[in-house]
C-alpha cells in the first residue's frame, strides 16, 4: 500500500437506504468528499430500512455490525450519508467506540481546511458554531461529578445546567460577533459590485457542481482574454479545491469587455448552515447578467449534479437570470465536441482551446446581443470622442470625411446614447 494513504486516517461510510431515487449516487459523492478531507475510506455499510431509529439511525444489529467492520479494518471514524441528531451521535459513539461524523460535519471539515480569505474563514466558522450549538451537553465526567458529589441533587443538577447554558451563550456570542465582522467585509463587497455596476461593464458567473472545471474554464478564460497582471485561480481534481470566489475582468475582440466570477461549487445535501453563511459569496452569481452552469459531462450522475445546482441556486434566492449550461469534460467521453446544441447548451473541454473560443462565442451572444452597430460623424473638435471609441467599440469602418471622421461602429447601449447626436441617418 502507499505510503500516503497508510497516513491517511481509515475510515468506514455508512449510509440508509429508505428508498430514495438518488442513495447510490449520494454514498458515491460521500466516498469522493472523505477523500476530499484526506481520508482513506476502507469499507461501505449500508442498511435498507423505512426510516431511521430515532436512537441510533441505524438498527441495532446494524449498529454492531458497522462496529465490527470498523474494528477489522482499523477504521477510527465512521461518516454517515445524513446529518444526526445530537444523541444519535452521542449513542453511536458509545456503541462502536468510533469517533462519529455525519455528513454535515465533514463537509465543514473540508471548507475549513480549504477557506482562504478572511470572508470564507468567517462563513465556515459561522457554520461550524450553529452546527455545534445544539449539540452542546455537558461531558460524563460533569454527569458524574453530579451524582456522587455533596449536597442536594438539585443544586449539583442546576450547577451543570448552569455550565451549559453558559456554553451556549459563548457560542451566541461568538456567532454575532463573527457576524458583525462578516457583515463588515460583505458591506464593502457590496461597494465593489455597485461600482462595477455603475462601469455598465456586463457580468457572468460560473456556478454548478464542485470540481466539474469551473477554475479551469476561468483560467483559460484568463490566459486568452485576462490583463497580463491577473492571476489565474487554483484549480485541483476534487471536491471544493476553491470556496473563494474570483472577479476577472476580459476584453474580447471589439473592445468588448465583461467580468468573469469564479464561485464556490456545489455538491448534494450541502449543509443549511452553509447555505445561509455563503448566501454573500454568492452574490456575484445572483447579481450576474448571465450564469454559466459547468457540467461534468462524463460523470454517470451529471443530471443528478444538475438538479443540485438548481435547488441550491432557488435556496439562495438566485433566479430569471439567463443560464448557460456547458456540458465540460467531453474529452474524458466518446462524446463529439466542442458542439453548440442551440443558443444556449455546449458540449466542449476547458482544456482544448477551440472549446474555450466557442464558449467565448456563446457568452458574447448573451452579453452583447444588446449592441448597436450604427454610423457616427464626428466633427475634429470632437477629437477625444473618437478617441474614446476607439478604446471601448468595434470600430468596423473608419473615413475621413471634409466635415469630421465617420465611424461605424458596434457599441454599447449606453454609449450608443450617449454619442445618439452623432448618429448619420441613412
Amino acid at each position: 500500500m502507499d505510503t500516503n494513504i497508510q497516513s491517511e486516517e481509515l475510515v468506514i461510510i455508512t449510509g440508509l437506504d429508505t428508498g430514495q431515487e438518488d442513495y447510490d449516487y449520494s454514498m458515491v459523492e460521500l466516498a469522493e468528499l472523505a477523500q476530499a478531507n484526506h481520508m482513506d475510506v476502507v469499507q461501505r455499510v449500508d442498511q435498507v430500512i423505512d426510516r431511521p431509529n430515532p436512537a441510533t439511525y441505524f438498527g441495532k444489529g446494524k449498529v454492531q455490525e458497522i462496529g465490527d467492520v470498523a474494528a477489522a479494518n482499523h477504521a477510527t471514524t465512521i461518516i454517515t450519508n445524513d446529518e444526526l441528531t445530537p444523541s444519535q451521535l452521542r449513542n453511536l459513539e458509545e456503541e462502536t467506540s468510533c469517533r462519529i461524523l455525519d455528513r454535515t460535519a465533514l463537509i465543514l471539515e473540508i471548507f475549513a481546511t480549504r477557506a482562504q480569505t478572511k470572508e470564507a474563514k468567517l462563513q465556515v466558522q459561522i457554520a461550524e458554531l450553529q452546527y455545534r450549538l445544539p449539540r452542546l451537553q455537558t461531558s460524563a465526567s460533569q454527569r458524574l461529578d453530579q451524582q456522587t458529589g455533596g449536597g442536594s441533587g438539585f443544586t449539583n443538577r442546576g450547577a451543570g445546567e448552569t455550565k451549559l447554558e453558559m456554553d451556549r451563550r459563548t457560542i451566541q456570542h461568538q456567532i454575532t460577533h463573527l457576524r458583525h465582522e462578516l457583515a463588515a467585509i460583505d458591506k464593502s463587497e457590496q461597494t465593489k459590485r455597485k461600482q462595477r455596476a455603475k462601469s455598465e461593464i456586463p457580468t457572468a458567473a460560473l456556478v454548478g457542481y464542485t470540481n466539474s472545471g469551473k477554475s479551469t474554464i476561468m483560467n483559460g478564460l484568463v490566459k486568452r482574454y485576462g490583463k497580463v497582471e491577473d492571476k489565474t485561480v487554483f484549480e485541483k481534481d476534487m471536491l471544493f479545491a476553491t470556496l473563494d470566489t474570483s472577479v476577472r475582468r476580459m476584453t474580447l475582440p471589439g473592445q468588448k469587455e465583461f467580468l468573469l466570477s469564479d464561485t464556490v461549487g456545489f455538491v448534494s445535501k450541502l449543509p443549511t448552515q452553509l447555505v445561509e453563511s455563503f448566501k454573500s459569496t454568492l452574490a456575484e452569481a445572483a447579481n450576474a447578467d448571465l450564469l454559466i452552469q459547468v457540467i461534468d459531462y462524463s460523470d454517470p450522475h451529471y443530471e443528478e449534479m444538475m438538479e443540485t445546482t438548481k435547488k441550491t441556486l432557488k435556496q439562495i434566492g438566485i433566479h430569471d437570470i439567463p443560464m448557460v449550461n456547458v456540458f465540460n469534460k467531453a474529452d474524458k467521453t466518446e462524446i463529439e465536441f466542442p458542439v453548440l446544441e442551440g443558443d444556449d447548451q455546449i458540449v466542449i473541454s476547458a482544456k482544448q482551446g477551440a472549446s474555450l473560443e466557442l464558449l467565448v462565442d456563446v457568452i458574447r451572444k448573451h452579453l452583447f446581443k444588446d449592441y448597436v452597430q450604427t454610423k457616427l460623424l464626428i466633427p475634429f473638435a470632437d477629437g477625444q470622442v473618437v478617441s474614446y471609441l476607439n478604446e471601448h467599440s468595434n470600430i468596423l469602418d473608419t473615413e475621413y470625411q471634409n466635415n469630421g471622421t465617420l465611424l461605424t461602429v458596434e457599441a454599447a447601449p449606453q454609449d450608443y446614447q450617449r454619442f445618439a447626436k452623432y448618429e448619420v441617418k441613412s
